[in-house]
């Protein structure tokens, strides 16, 4: 009881996602038709990418990253601006998930270092900053988180939305991306200004020659050679992965060589890879597959998303996340482009409106200069102020 409870509530979204699909098995009846609603590829295509990065973060390449920047900064603006760059760019090509589990670790580590007076203000800023850059740098590509992959699949697949290639969708989410960058680039300037006579302080046991080494329990001390050949083959995979995505491909043949790759070379990475988010998909592909075969439901949910697709999306993420609002409004609008906007738009607001924002609340919780419920207000505001600039963004390209 007690090991399934700790599941639970680990797995909270699986959890929901598989009930909430089993509540839908008694009002439309298993059948033949239900293999259809498991979207195979967008499942393919994320096993493929998740291999391919928790390769990359065993390997230590993130790692690497991390230090190499670290070392070229003193100031405390400094360390964080390359701390809440690192979390948006890195989001693009990693998600937007693993950009936190990476980086955020990172920056408790290292803001740890700044004296004890003022250590709380900057951990509960940065780690803020982190979480918004990930979950907004990760909105340009298709591959930065799992609601842009599965959207992208559809809307690629529909030649009605205008979006034929990867380029299509960069394009159309680059002005979100820009101004995110600015309001970020923002913060950092004006937090410094407010708190320049800030500094770091260093110990005997920590002193200048080790103070930008980070920790990262995931990475395996593997021997050189296979190190290198890791970072090669997962290399190549990655290219090919993303070659699958733009449909230049068929998904199948990254999912099989990697798949192989890695239970032949590499079978321990294979535990890293998240099964949970894969089950997740499909507890929800069973779930809205269910709901649009119920008539008063989808005739009703259509009538509601018509013209308002960004705003349903926002407010449908604020309650269930971004993730499963994709998947249940996907199959109830013909704008599939207006959800994409309100989908990624919709990671900001409430701390589960991204589950991706739970990940850094786990590691900033943990810190007992931190207080949980300062963290949350800042968090909350930071996210409010962020979302109100990019749906007015939005709203004065629709109505200029």
């Amino acid at each position: 009881m007690v090991e399934l409870k700790s599941f639970v509530k680990k797995e909270v979204v699986l959890c929901v996602a598989v009930i909430l699909a089993v509540i839908s098995m008694f009002f439309v009846r298993p059948d033949e038709e239900y293999i259809s609603y498991i979207d195979f590829r967008t499942l393919a295509i994320l096993f493929c990418l998740m291999t391919i990065v928790a390769s990359f973060r065993a390997i230590g390449v993130f790692k690497w990253l991390a230090e190499r920047l670290l070392s070229k900064v003193d100031s405390l603006p400094g360390i964080v601006l390359v701390l809440v760059l690192l979390c948006f760019f890195m989001s693009m090509f990693v998600t937007n998930d693993v950009a936190l589990i990476t980086f955020v670790p990172f920056a408790i580590i290292v803001l740890g270092e700044v004296e004890e007076k003022n250590r709380s203000k900057w951990m509960i800023s940065c780690v803020v900053m982190q979480t918004i850059a990930a979950n907004l740098g990760s909105m340009l590509m298709p591959i930065g988180n799992p609601q842009n992959l599965f959207l992208y699949g559809k809307a690629v697949q529909n030649e009605s939305y205008h979006v034929t290639g990867m380029w299509d969708f960069i394009r159309f989410m680059l002005p979100y991306s820009i101004i995110s960058l600015i309001l970020l680039l923002l913060f950092v300037l004006i937090s410094g200004i407010l708190w320049k006579n800030d500094t770091l302080i260093h110990n005997k046991e920590n002193d200048d020659s080790n103070k930008n080494v980070v920790r990262d329990e995931f990475v395996i001390n593997y021997p050189k050679t296979k190190r290198m050949e890791y970072i090669i083959a997962y290399g190549i995979f990655f290219v090919i992965s993303l070659l699958a995505v733009a449909h230049k491909i068929h998904y199948i043949i990254p999912f099989i060589m990697i798949f192989v790759y890695s239970f032949v070379r590499n079978k321990g990475i294979l535990v890293k890879v998240d099964y949970s988010l894969l089950g997740t998909f499909v507890g929800l592909f069973i779930f809205i597959g269910n709901l649009g075969r119920i008539p008063a439901f989808s005739a009703a949910l259509k009538s509601i998303m018509k013209g308002n697709e960004v705003i349903t999306a926002v407010l449908a993420s604020q309650v269930m996340s971004n993730v499963p609002a994709a998947v249940l409004l996907e199959k109830f609008t013909e704008n599939l482009p207006a959800l994409i906007v309100g989908t990624n738009l919709g990671g900001l607001g409430t701390i589960i409106a991204s589950m991706a924002s739970l990940i850094s609340f786990k590691y900033i919780s943990r810190e007992k200069y931190v207080a949980k419920g300062r963290y949350l207000l800042f968090f909350t505001v930071a996210n409010i102020l962020f979302l109100i600039v990019l749906l007015g963004w939005f709203y004065c390209g629709k109505f200029l």
